[in-house]
């Protein structure tokens, strides 16, 4: 969430917020509060009222089996958007079973959820509401969410509203101003656990949370100074006080503020999670009071000083303001709603939007993650009906977020699905050229998969969705640490960077406690479900988007399915009916774009029109024990990023393989002879014994990059292909290159070759090789002895 500086590798945010990145790993304050001085009682503001809540009134605490809790209601979904021809189910409908690998991150969150003291997200709202009691021991999580400086004191001098402050007033620096961000977010991840297990003792952690949180809102709407109220409107919640805001209005930079918008949003996203996934009215109440705030306090801002204010480096970051804003309108019943919808306009940054709709790129230098939500909330906007929208700004809006996604992938996307170095984009079609020491955040990572999901809604392209494949395995899962348990270390154990360079390690520090990455994390291993499968709205249609151990209760047709498999440690997926539909169900398969000879079969029948890159149809009607099973096979291959053909990194199927090796320069590797008439690398690799996805290659390890390890890894290597060779044997004859012309790029003889495949039979092998070399031949680039050679070496190779 912060850029690097170039002269030391330190973040500015780093410094300012004591979480300083050294030697790959983040410094942060731990998850017990390390460094948090003594929490003094907090001085009284008149008309503020008194503490109560989880501590009781006069600050004495009650144990939480004795809060009051509340049973879920009836819970609403939220509606399919009217531009949507696909939607998600509800959480609470599918579900990971213990076969899939998301499933160890999945429950390492559970346990998280189930563990961490909720008082411990509040205290910083408490602070900020002098709700605390004088003999107070809680602490805030650590990292960001903190008090400044670890100080009670100081915070509460930060509870300053609008007619208290004056610029530079703060002197404290940015530390501790995005305390409440991380709180949001683990009400989010609370929300979402309920949905996932619905259990009691969780929805009772939500509602305590929720609880806490209008006490905290309470209370600051009745805060005074000079006899007047303190904040500008009586929705305003947030754990500082409203001077960040006002600031942020005067071009305040990043240092004297830091991005309350960007933290307001957790807050609000939050809230609408609980009343989603939990049916906690007063969370719908809380964020509606938000809304109302935002509104009336952006409304009073002129056009011009948006704009400025959205474009100031992390202090203008807003995070998903306008994408929260779109989902509280579409849930709230409200008779002033329509006041959502006009703030959500509010954060749209013309510049970008314009820019990118029109296929200008002027992504260089810009901070990645302060922009990619921005686009979650256009492709919202892009969907909204005639009513809400009209139908020019929803084209401008679609067209801007294409264009965006355009920009990203592939031009800027590592093999992970990771974008970004030190946190900022490079310049367009440059990936190799922008590898660094620190790139692909996993924030970037998380709000990317949002773009691809919410864009799959509007036009079901099934690249999205080989995107989304790609980012969830390698990078989400892959950013999981193995060895930090969550559940009784108290962390999201999850990484900041997932770095692609030489010999690089991933950024786990203490799993990032209250940073921007350890928020996102709390949600993403906690909605592994939310995209294996959609549904049309007219349902009459079930995409199956990712192939994983789940289950699935499509309620509207009474439709249940299992879908048993290992993959991607195993080519094949069982998905079998458990309770059949009201009427007919068309199947859409997605068959992956990388794939070679994906086939599907129905109570053992094969069916056609198995392509890569499309969603297969399955049409028919259904009956309980009906079988389709998807076998999608598994083989090695290689990737090129976008800007050089000679770095690539080795996949297995969807799998990245990191290669575990010390060098701090490219691995040098030869893969053409080692190809099967398919093009697939069969010759000459090893798997590891006892182990699933990890190969051995000319005594390199390669290992899967979502098994949450943290061994020096290289994500990418240099392909020297030095001389011709086939079936495992190389030639004397050294690989010619041919020049690139109009109409082609540069290449080598093994690439023309290969460019072929997959071949039939040797024989259309042996044709190829005839064709490519006589042109070498024919352009000086092969002599006529070396083609001899590589004629005869290719009719002796023994490949299948």
């Amino acid at each position: 969430m912060s850029s690097t500086e170039a002269t030391n590798g330190i973040s500015r945010r780093a410094v300012l917020a004591g979480a300083a990145a050294i030697g790959g790993t983040i410094a942060v304050a731990s998850a017990l509060g390390t460094g948090v001085t003594t929490v003094q009682a907090a001085p009284s503001v008149a008309g503020t009222a008194g503490a109560t809540g989880a501590n009781g009134a006069g600050g004495v605490a009650v144990p939480a089996a004795q809060r009051t809790t509340k049973s879920a209601k009836t819970i609403t979904d939220a509606p399919a958007l009217p531009g949507w021809k696909v939607a998600p189910f509800p959480l609470r409908n599918v579900a990971i079973t213990s076969n899939s690998v998301f499933d160890r991150a999945k429950e390492g969150m559970l346990d998280y959820a189930r563990n961490y003291p909720v008082d411990r997200w509040l205290v910083c709202f408490r602070a900020q509401a002098n709700l605390l009691p004088k003999d107070n021991t809680t602490q805030p999580s650590g990292g960001w969410e903190n008090f400044p400086s670890g100080s009670l004191d100081k915070a509460v001098e930060q509870q300053w509203g609008d007619a208290e402050y004056t610029r530079g007033q703060n002197k404290n620096g940015a530390d501790g101003l995005l305390r409440g961000h991380f709180a949001g977010h683990a009400l989010h991840m609370l929300s979402q656990a309920y949905a996932e297990t619905g259990e009691e003792a969780i929805l009772n952690k939500i509602n305590e949370f929720v609880s806490g949180l209008k006490e905290c809102r309470d209370s600051l709407r009745e805060m005074k100074y000079n006899g007047k109220a303190r904040y500008s409107h009586p929705g305003f919640l947030a754990a500082y006080g409203e001077w960040q805001f006002k600031a942020l209005e005067e071009y305040a930079p990043y240092g004297e503020i830091w991005a309350p918008w960007y933290t307001e949003h957790k807050i609000l996203a939050g809230l609408i999670a609980a009343y989603e996934f939990a049916g906690n009215a007063d969370a719908l109440d809380l964020a509606e009071g938000i809304g109302h705030w935002t509104y009336a306090r952006l409304s009073k801002c002129t056009k011009t000083q948006l704009q400025k204010m959205w474009d100031i480096y992390i202090g203008g970051e807003y995070g998903g303001m306008n994408d929260s804003l779109v989902d509280l309108y579409n849930v709230s019943k409200d008779k002033d709603r329509s006041e959502f919808l006009k703030a959500s306009a509010f954060f749209d940054t013309d510049k970008l939007i314009d820019n990118c709709g029109a296929g200008v790129d002027i992504l260089n230098n810009l901070h990645a993650n302060q922009h990619i939500p921005q686009f979650v909330g256009y492709a919202k906007d892009a969907a909204m009906g005639d009513a809400d929208i009209d139908a020019d700004a929803r084209a401008r809006y679609l067209k801007a977020v294409e264009g965006y996604w355009g920009m990203i992938v592939p031009g800027r996307m590592y093999a992970h699905g990771g974008t970004g170095e030190g946190e900022m984009w490079g310049p367009a079609h440059t990936v190799a050229g922008d590898i660094g020491k620190r790139n692909a955040e996993s924030c970037a990572a998380y709000n990317m998969l949002k773009v691809a999901r919410y864009l799959f809604f509007i036009e079901q392209k099934p690249a999205y969705m080989d995107y989304y494949e790609r980012t969830i395995l390698n990078h989400i899962l892959g950013g999981k640490s193995r060895d930090l348990d969550s559940g009784t270390a108290l962390t999201p154990g999850n990484c900041y960077m997932y770095p692609v360079n030489p010999a690089t390690q991933k950024e786990y520090g203490d799993g990032n406690i209250g940073t921007c990455c350890g928020g996102t994390a709390l949600e993403s291993h906690s909605k592994y479900q939310d995209s294996i499968y959609f549904h049309s709205t007219d349902n009459k249609e079930l995409y199956v988007n990712l192939f994983t151990a789940s289950t699935l209760d499509w309620t509207d047709t009474g439709l249940k399915l299992a879908q048993e498999t290992n993959y991607p440690e195993e080519e094949t997926s069982t998905i079998s009916i458990t309770a059949a539909p009201k009427s007919a169900v068309t199947f859409r398969i997605r068959i992956p774009a990388w794939s070679k000879g994906a086939k599907i079969e129905v109570n053992g029948k094969a069916i056609d029109g198995v392509t890569a890159g499309e969603y297969a149809t399955v049409a028919g009607s259904w009956k309980v024990g009906d079988k389709i099973v998807v076998t999608i096979p598994l083989q090695l291959r290689t990737e090129s990023t976008d800007d050089r053909k000679d770095i690539q990194t080795l996949f297995y199927g969807p799998t990245v393989l990191n290669a575990l090796n010390p060098s701090t320069k490219f691995i040098q590797r030869g893969f053409y002879e080692r190809n099967g008439l398919d093009g697939t690398i069969k010759l000459g690799v090893q798997k590891k014994e006892g182990t699933k996805n990890y190969f051995i290659i000319d005594g390199d390890e390669f290992e899967p990059a979502y098994n949450g390890d943290n061994t020096p890894y290289h994500m990418y290597f240099q392909r020297k292909d030095e001389y011709v060779g086939f079936a495992g044997k190389l030639t004397d004859v050294l690989n010619p290159k041919r020049p690139a012309a109009q109409d082609r790029s540069e290449s080598t003889l093994m690439d023309d070759i290969w460019a072929g495949a997959p071949f039939k039979d040797r024989a259309a092998f042996i044709k190829k090789v005839q064709e490519v070399t006589k042109t070498y031949q024919d352009e000086g680039l092969l002599s006529s002895r070396d083609r001899q050679v590589v004629l005869l070496a290719s009719a002796r190779a023994k490949m299948s």
